[in-house]
């Protein structure tokens, strides 16, 4: 097979062509380790779909994306991330009974290098060529637990983890050609919660900010300054998500959850108020710093107009001397707010995310399913 470089020739598929692509003639292999001149997942993959598969599909109805599991997908990919699992990568859906061919068609006809890469190399363990040729109802029930195509209930909702619904729903469509419900039309059901849903999401994650909000405050006051910055730090990250949650992103998980929030336009004034949080040495510092990070998100929260409007500024815990934000008043807010009575009727827990921690879980949709139906008592 021959070495294939990029080029900036036209195809006859409809692809979506960015800035910035993988210029003819690089080498990737020499890029990886200066930031300056990494060549970023989705690009790589775009150029890959566009000069190479796409020719070899030829006709065939498909759709052709980036997405699932991966940094590149959500963005968030550097010259790092090329240290493993990395390469030229598409999906390619077909309809069922073209799925054998196209897939034989494209492995037979790929060159074995791409941009200096190669096109067959490790991804998660297994050594395969980066283009995966699949069925997509099979694909997104592997990935989420059910195929949206068929209707989305409030269990599917619940037990899908925000970082499977974020891949499903970032990355980037390169050519969506599949009849009726193609793979924008997917991706367009699963882009955010219905309103009712994500209201009672938002209750549960005010809950969660509700349950430990004055915890900083008893742990310095007996001396355990170490206790007030572990639960400093956990109400950090349920600000984080929620400040997220409040503007339409599905939180990624832990290692991404920081630079989600600094891309979050009008976040900076939060960064800093949970950045003095995570660096007070006193619990006093610490209750300031997230009292003030409270009131930022809850006068999101009123501007977003999805509940009643309520005081977004802090008060004494009972005849505590800490201060606390109330998560409890805005999460009843917006369960008053609901009006879908299957909704209305869950418990305050949550979210499949809101639940559980396990990786284990989350990334397993029969496992995560089990957790949610049986914390919510739901069924299918």
């Amino acid at each position: 097979m021959s070495t294939h470089h990029p080029t900036t020739k036209k195809t006859p598929h409809r692809t979506r062509r960015r800035k910035n692509r993988v210029s003819p003639g690089l080498d990737v292999r020499h890029s990886v380790g200066v930031m300056s001149d990494f060549v970023p997942g989705i690009e790589l993959s775009r150029a890959f779909y566009g000069e190479v598969v796409a020719p070899l599909v030829g006709s065939v109805p498909h759709s052709a994306a980036l997405i699932g599991p991966g940094s590149e997908v959500l963005a968030f990919d550097t010259a790092r991330s090329a240290d493993h699992d990395w390469g030229p990568r598409v999906l390619v859906f077909a309809a069922a009974g073209e799925v054998e061919d196209v897939r034989a068609r494209v492995v037979a006809g790929l060159p074995e290098r791409f941009g200096g890469l190669p096109t067959v190399f490790g991804y998660h363990g297994v050594v395969r060529p980066g283009v995966v040729v699949t069925e997509l109802g099979a694909w997104l029930t592997e990935r989420l637990g059910f195929d949206p195509r068929g209707g989305v209930s409030p269990l599917d909702w619940l037990s899908s983890p925000w970082q499977s619904l974020a891949e499903v729903t970032r990355g980037e469509v390169f050519h969506d050609g599949l009849p009726d419900d193609g793979l924008e039309a997917v991706r367009a059901v699963l882009r955010w919660y219905p309103p009712d849903v994500w209201r009672y999401v938002l209750a549960c994650q005010w809950r969660r900010i509700a349950q430990e909000e004055p915890f900083p405050g008893r742990c310095g006051e007996v001396g355990d300054e170490l206790g007030s910055a572990v639960v400093g730090a956990r109400l950090a990250r349920e600000v984080m998500r929620l400040a997220l949650l409040l503007r339409r992103r599905y939180p990624p998980y832990a290692k991404w959850l920081g630079s989600a929030l600094a891309r979050l336009p009008g976040s900076a004034e939060l960064g800093e108020s949970l950045g003095r949080a995570l660096a007070a040495r006193t619990w006093r510092e610490r209750e300031a710093a997230l009292s003030a990070a409270y009131g930022r998100v809850a006068a999101t929260q009123n501007r977003m107009g999805l509940a009643e409007e309520l005081d977004a500024r802090v008060r004494a815990f009972h005849d505590r001397p800490f201060q606390v934000i109330g998560g409890d008043r805005f999460a009843r807010a917006l369960l008053e707010a609901v009006s879908d009575p299957v909704v209305k009727a869950l418990p305050l827990v949550g979210c499949v995310d809101q639940v559980a921690d396990s990786v284990e879980v989350l990334l397993s949709p029969a496992r995560a399913r089990a957790v949610a139906t049986a914390a919510l008592g739901l069924v299918a």
